[in-house]
């Protein structure tokens, strides 16, 4: 009797020490088994964490290529200021004293697209004052773009070409800005310069061209609308040859077939005296 409770003892404890031993392995793989996940998720969110990074790093790149571009298309350093007592252009520092700076108004008539192109393979750069009722077709403000994208600055000559001191308050502010909302509307951006038609400004104009953020500016000398001077060669040689002509001058021009066939010679001439042109683009704009 005795033998068999000693027997029946070990067997419990044998029982007892066995399910100890279960679950004891149990809970070590209960324990181990969020680490054995976590090292299974391990690269993959590696993987995520490296994609991000280089996402990041692409679109940094990316900003700073646009950056970069818009840097580039920035307008350049002023290089000249127009004096408002002589109507010329006077050199920042360092810029060429001996320059003249071209413009042509009354564009896009009916030789503006040339004479752009004429002054484009010349690699002289001029500025197109332009009036409203030039731009009434398509056909003419696709004449507009054509002068815009050969490198050529626009500027606003008003709408129907009055005399300002003539009109109302209104109709000057009408005059001018619907220039610069079809101007706008045609390459993207407004005029930057203003010519009132025969140089008659007004307080109003003046005060809405500041306002509109353009400059005025007249001129320092043109012929080309004096009978005598409807004619290349004459109007050639008036224009290099006047006493008028100096540093900075501010050359007057319009879109006239008889401007435009002396164009090139008028380039010749100013360039054997030794002037070069000003780029517009480089005239410092006033508040």
């Amino acid at each position: 009797m005795v033998h068999m409770k000693w027997l029946i003892l070990t067997v419990g404890i044998s029982l007892l020490a066995a399910c100890s031993d279960e679950q004891t392995e149990t809970v070590n793989e209960k324990e181990t088994a969020p680490v054995e996940e976590q090292a299974e998720e391990t690269p993959a969110e590696t993987e995520n964490a490296n994609e991000e990074e280089s996402g990041q790093a692409e679109e940094a790149e990316q900003e700073e290529i646009e950056k970069e571009e818009v840097e580039s298309e920035a307008e350049p350093e002023p290089q000249y200021r127009l004096n408002p007592a002589t109507w010329g252009v006077e050199p920042i520092a360092d810029a060429p004293a001996e320059a003249v700076l071209l413009t042509i108004d009354d564009a896009p008539d009916k030789h503006a697209v040339d004479m752009a192109v004429t002054l484009k393979e010349l690699n002289v750069p001029a500025i197109f004052f332009v009036n409203g009722h030039f731009l009434d077709s398509e056909a003419e403000k696709e004449n507009l773009k054509k002068i815009h994208e050969m490198g050529f600055l626009i500027g606003n000559h008003t709408q129907t070409h009055p005399n300002l001191t003539t009109i109302s308050e209104d109709q000057q502010k009408q005059e001018i800005l619907t220039v610069n909302e079809t101007v706008e509307q045609v390459i993207g951006e407004k005029p930057k310069f203003f010519r009132a038609p025969h140089g008659a400004n007004t307080d109003f104009s003046r005060a809405l061209v500041q306002q509109e953020g353009m400059m005025l500016m007249n001129w320092s000398y043109g012929y080309d609308w004096e009978k005598q001077y409807m004619d290349p060669a004459a109007l050639t040689d008036i224009m290099v040859n006047t006493e008028f002509l100096h540093n900075g001058s501010n050359l007057l021009m319009h879109d006239r077939e008889w401007t435009a066939a002396a164009l090139p010679g008028i380039v010749d001439g100013l360039k054997a005296k030794g002037y070069t042109f000003v780029d517009p683009h480089e005239i410092e704009l006033q508040p």
